[in-house]
């Protein structure tokens, strides 16, 4: 009898004992009838290298898309997605604990913002260790489809990423 109760007890637990982590792509992001997002503007033409290191050093490009439209069934799923780290703030030992999450390298840096469907407002309690801007990561947690402002761009969806690790080829 023990036996039955035990695996009963189990077989109800297992759905809340792990979460099923949805993976998604930067397109999932965007609604069907949503304009597709524009490409990412070349980083740098490295012919023109004095020009862009004087553009580094000056503000951050505007964001042409702060208010694009999302997809309100994502809420409270929980997902994994590939991107790159834009810090926000960092711990006292040097981890990123608050960042955008983009689909390329250089967005909101480099180049002007992607559209806010296209980035994520991550925080994390423990953070990461970031030692290469141009290295990707997965992020884990529940997404939430809320605005988010920062001082680089808007964010149309937000995330207390759980899990953050490098992204790797298989």
């Amino acid at each position: 009898m023990s036996r039955l109760l035990l695996a009963t007890l189990l077989a109800l637990a297992a759905p809340f004992a792990v979460a099923d982590v949805r993976e998604l792509q930067w397109s999932d992001l965007i609604p069907a009838d949503a304009p597709p997002p524009p490409p990412p503007v070349a980083l740098h033409d490295m012919s023109q290298l004095a020009d862009a290191l004087a553009a580094e050093a000056g503000p951050a490009a505007a964001q042409q898309s702060p208010a694009e439209p999302v997809i309100k069934e994502l809420d409270g799923v929980q997902v994994k997605l590939p991107g790159y780290i834009v810090p926000l703030d960092m711990s006292e030992d040097g981890r990123v604990t608050e960042f955008l999450l983009v689909p390329y390298f250089g967005a909101c840096i480099h180049v002007p913002p992607p559209p806010s469907n296209q980035i994520v407002h991550a925080t994390s309690e423990l953070g990461v260790k970031v030692d290469e801007l141009y290295q990707p990561f997965w992020i884990e947690g529940p997404l939430k489809v809320e605005h988010a402002t920062s001082e680089l761009a808007d964010a149309g969806y937000r995330m207390e990423a759980q899990k953050i690790y490098l992204y790797e080829l298989e």
